[in-house]
């Protein structure tokens, strides 16, 4: 691929559950090297938008190619290039990282050896190589994370879906993590990154996506929306732009109610 060749490609995307439109005509085009902040209140659409980028969620409407492939069931060549870190993941707790990362490795196209040797150095470099070969059931909930994350890049995917990546990392992990995806939109690699962590998105992300009621209501760098929205942090313009100006208001509710004799 080449820099600013297009990743993905939405057109006029549309998705119901019953009779709730979820996605109202989601139009969106990503080029290589991008970190999208994909941002926006609960039930707007966010992981729907996902899951038909991954091919787990079908009936929509509208277009959507993914490095110039139309995504539909019958086509999934497109997927080998794809890597995923879900908000909540069931791990295979009876199984040891090394048998889930080779496993993972293989159904990728990888050779045993290959993702085995690969898989060993990655844990060395968070700091797991001596539970490699211990099971995932005594990890603890940061370990688990890092090897859900180590699973995603293990194929050196070109477009990676992150959502809430950070859970459960301590503050040296988060920081190693940031510079990890640094690297690789440096590299060329396109980051789809959603999370409810204002100031992450706004810090690592090139290009911040905000979804609201089943549409694109913002799209640009942060700069970009500031300059646009007059207000001073990512969040602010999160709660501008999504009309939740009550946060204050239910707060101090909410102690008053727990301070009650």
């Amino acid at each position: 691929m080449v820099i600013g060749e297009i990743v993905l490609c939405l057109r006029d995307l549309k998705k119901n559950y019953g009779t709730k439109e979820v996605l109202k005509g989601i139009d969106l085009t990503v080029h290589r090297g991008q970190i999208i902040g994909y941002i926006g209140p609960n039930g707007v659409g966010k992981s729907t938008t996902i899951k038909i980028l991954l091919g787990l969620e079908g009936d929509f409407s509208g277009k959507v190619e993914i490095f110039g492939e139309e995504v539909t069931d019958k086509n999934i060549g497109y997927k080998r290039k794809i890597g995923y870190v879900p908000e909540i993941a069931e791990l295979y707790d009876n199984l040891t990282a090394r048998e889930y990362l080779t496993f993972v490795g293989e159904l990728y196209g990888m050779d045993f050896q290959a993702a085995d040797e690969k898989a060993h150095r990655l844990m060395k470099v968070f700091g797991l190589e001596e539970v490699y070969h211990s099971r995932i059931a005594s990890y603890s909930k940061g370990m688990r994370q890092k090897v859900l994350i180590i699973s995603s890049l293990l194929h050196n995917p070109d477009l990676l879906f992150l959502d809430e990546p950070l859970s459960g990392l301590d503050a040296n992990s988060v920081m190693v993590f940031k510079e990890i995806l640094a690297v690789l939109a440096a590299q060329g690699k396109t980051i789809f990154y959603s999370s409810h962590i204002m100031d992450v998105v706004e810090k690592i992300s090139n290009r911040i996506i905000l979804i609201n009621d089943g549409k694109i209501v913002a799209d640009g760098s942060f700069n970009e929306l500031k300059a646009q929205n007059k207000e001073g942090t990512l969040e602010q313009i999160f709660n501008q732009l999504t009309g939740f100006n009550e946060y204050k208001a239910l707060a101090e509710e909410f102690v008053a109610i727990v301070q009650e004799v």
